[in-house]
């Protein structure tokens, strides 16, 4: 109606048990075609398809980097598109890309991946979404709308994820970390390497900054000039980092400061001991940068991409930026953690569509070692037996 339509409710049927599902079949009126194709976009994204079922239209990409006219734009939400009168599932789901039909399967391509004479989804037709069901039950990831608000009992939700990370690890899953530099100047980066070295991570997001204070740090004992032992400034601590990018240089990587034995402690050499690949994306703003960061945005997003397939969890702490990029790229089934001092920056990293997502109003710095001593508590305890119900005394005779 907002679009200027209206609509009338033909048929409207709930489902009476949790694996039912709920129908509804509505008439929607517009005063033209163009108004209607408006209408239709904003509800297909819900899920919403005409009952007529036809294949999908398929157009070809004139050059790289250039779709069909009207080409598909994807939700982060599962899809199905129909070709030859059968339904195939899209790959890689994730939001703002082109749907690309190659040999029978089809998967979601960013813009600046697009070649020539790729087989590209047009409209809507043969098009299918399936917005997640929300978990049902008490489980971590149950959705509710105040999720992200301080006021929750933060070292409850703390415990079920030590417990998550614990159980993903152990039957192999993959755990990926997106992690700004907040993580070591609020003295979360001892934390995270543990995590890494316990292997609970598989995959490290971030850019230039985390991984240069990381290293200042190891090297140092600072952050930004930080002494973080004491909280104290220290003289000419500004240029650690410089010092400390200075060195990876001259190593000629951050591996080969392993490997020589200038590089000792810290988040990026416990990835380097452990083998967890790690992805650092550059900005306009990095010193250095280090020499692993990649400074091709379009490169560093492709690398983004390839690391996070297979991943079954997203913890995102203490950036904005690399986690809204990571947001944009993982289906909305997807479970995520984020965690920000910033209230606003939670909800927003959590308002994308996701039914399950969890998030914490806290400092990194607080959230990290709490996360580590809760998997130490586990790793420590041995397995809890389930209670047995008690049972109700017979009565006499």
């Amino acid at each position: 109606m907002d679009l200027g339509g209206d609509f009338d409710v033909v048929e409207f049927k709930i489902g009476k048990h949790k694996t039912e599902p709920s129908r509804a079949k509505i008439v929607v009126k517009a005063r033209d075609g163009y108004a209607l194709d408006a209408i239709l976009l904003e509800l297909h994204a819900l899920g919403v398809y005409t009952p007529k079922v036809e294949d999908a239209e398929i157009g070809a990409a004139e050059r790289d980097k250039v779709p069909p006219e009207g080409f598909y734009c994807t939700t982060h939400h599962p899809t199905h598109i129909r070709v030859g009168k059968r339904w195939v599932p899209v790959e890689d789901a994730k939001m703002d890309s082109v749907i690309v039909v190659r040999g029978g399967r089809a998967r979601c391509v960013k813009l600046g991946a697009v070649k020539r004479g790729d087989r590209i989804v047009v409209g809507q037709r043969g098009v299918r979404v399936e917005p997640p069901e929300r978990p049902r039950g008490k489980t971590l990831f149950e959705f509710m709308s105040s999720r992200a608000s301080s006021e929750k009992p933060s070292a409850s939700l703390i415990t079920q994820i030590a417990r998550e990370l614990r159980e993903l690890r152990d039957r192999g899953g993959k755990a990926a970390v997106v992690a700004g530099p907040a993580v070591v100047h609020t003295g979360g980066a001892p934390a995270l390497a543990e995590l890494i070295r316990g292997g609970y991570i598989q995959v490290l997001l971030a850019g230039n900054a985390l991984a240069a204070h990381d290293i200042e740090y190891a090297l140092y004992g600072t952050s930004l000039g930080m002494d973080l032992a004491n909280g104290t400034t220290v003289h000419g601590g500004h240029r650690h980092h410089l010092y400390a990018i200075a060195e990876v240089l001259r190593a000629g990587g951050i591996a080969q400061a392993v490997k020589a034995g200038a590089l000792t402690s810290g988040v990026m050499y416990e990835c380097v001991q452990h083998r967890v690949p790690f992805v650092l994306a550059g900005s306009i703003r990095d010193d250095g940068p280090l020499p692993d960061v990649i400074t091709d945005v379009v490169e560093a997003q492709e690398r983004y991409i390839e690391a996070l397939q297979g991943v079954d969890l997203v913890l995102m702490l203490g950036t904005m930026l690399h986690s809204i990029a990571v947001g944009n790229l993982i289906p909305s089934t997807m479970k995520t953690v984020c965690v920000d001092i910033d209230a606003s920056v939670v909800t927003k990293l959590m308002d994308r569509g996701t039914a399950q997502a969890v998030g914490i109003v806290t400092d990194v710095g607080t959230f990290l070692p709490l996360l580590a001593q809760e998997l130490r508590r586990l790793e420590a305890a041995p397995e809890a037996k389930p209670r047995r119900p008690k049972l109700a005394t017979p009565p006499a005779g």
